[in-house]
């Protein structure tokens, strides 16, 4: 069953007004206490309106389990191979699940990374492609092949000098330059952004706690941004609210807010930005970082940003806590919402 949810022209994407009353919630936490409204963007539209105009359609029942197999929590990465297969994670010992094209179950894998794993990011090597996993339990970044066979892992940033032990160290988003350095998103630990050499050596870090540019409040996910000419890094910047963009040796470059509540992540598709926003809705933005549009908001507060909203209470058209989300090769969207039932849904590209 097809249900259509958008037609946006990028005319009838206008910001939301401010929340004054919108606070700041415990480092790693995502429950938002009070009302979740938008806050005013930072970076004002200038130049020509852009003109992509998109058309989805949220597939109902998209997913198909095997009988009797439930998905359990939902709190992790998504991306999608060359073959088309889309990967997520979940807390259970089914870390990796691995769908086909069209939904069915193609394998699972993970049970030794039960409960933990967080950010994914899959990397093109020598014609085969491998997945880099950070890991919130063990504390480390993890890289395997597509089948969840462990190639090596990378612990705590102990040179760093930021940490006394391995527990203060969350990591919860990679990504992996042309190079191959490895930079890691420690968005629910202590806020840093890691960058390691293609040897796995540390380099350096940046960021740090705080709300001014270049400071993070949960650096929650972590991109590799191609678009330019030179390579460069945006990350989600969760509880301040936007997305902040670096060059790869960490020096802070612009911030793009477009009423984003709260940025889980991104990915990007033809030039434009899907944003997971925890607080109920997806938000596009194009190559000039211009507001596209804001996709199935949830218009009840009270089920934005909560992990224990059951199934009788979920709505086609209506997300609940985006926390991931990858395109395919089409255009199409598939979204992780942070949910104790798992909660992973389609909206298909028509235009």
């Amino acid at each position: 069953m097809l249900i259509p949810i958008l037609l946006a022209p990028l005319s009838l994407a206008l910001p939301a007004p401010h929340d004054p009353h919108d606070p700041l919630t415990a480092h790693h936490s995502h429950a938002l206490p009070g009302s979740s409204l938008p806050a005013t963007p930072r970076r004002p539209w200038s130049g020509p309106e852009p003109r992509e105009t998109f058309a989805f359609e949220w597939v109902e029942d998209w997913l198909q389990l095997p009988e009797g197999m439930n998905l359990g929590n939902t709190h992790g990465g998504m991306l999608v191979t060359r073959e088309g297969n889309v990967l997520f994670n979940t807390d259970t010992e089914n870390a990796v699940v691995v769908v086909r094209p069209d939904g069915t179950l193609l394998e699972t894998w993970g049970k030794e990374l039960a409960g933990g794993l967080h950010g994914m990011c899959l990397r093109e090597e020598g014609g085969e492609e491998f997945l880099y996993l950070c890991h919130l339990g063990r504390h480390e970044v993890i890289k395997t092949t597509l089948k969840g066979k462990i190639l090596w892992t990378l612990g705590y940033p102990e040179e760093s000098g930021h940490y006394k032990n391995a527990n203060e160290y969350r990591p919860t988003g990679v990504a992996v330059s042309s190079d191959g350095s490895l930079y890691v998103a420690d968005g629910y630990g202590k806020s840093w952004v890691h960058q390691y050499d293609a040897d796995r050596q540390y380099v350096r870090s940046f960021g740090g706690l705080g709300n001014a540019d270049g400071q993070f409040r949960t650096c929650h996910g972590i991109w590799l941004d191609t678009r330019g000419e030179q390579e460069r890094l945006i990350v989600a910047d969760r509880e301040n609210h936007r997305l902040q963009f670096f060059d790869l040796q960490g020096q802070h470059q612009e911030t793009v807010q477009h009423g984003l509540r709260r940025p889980c992540g991104v990915a990007e598709w033809n030039g434009v930005l899907a944003v997971p926003d925890l607080a109920g809705r997806i938000t596009l933005i194009d190559a000039q970082q211009r507001l596209i549009a804001h996709l199935c908001d949830n218009p009840d507060p009270a089920k934005r940003a909560r992990n224990g909203v059951p199934p009788s209470e979920w709505a086609a058209g209506e997300f609940l806590s985006p926390h991931s989300l990858c395109w395919d090769r089409e255009g199409s969207l598939f979204v992780m919402d942070w949910n104790a039932r798992g909660r992973i849904s389609k909206l298909q590209r028509l235009r």
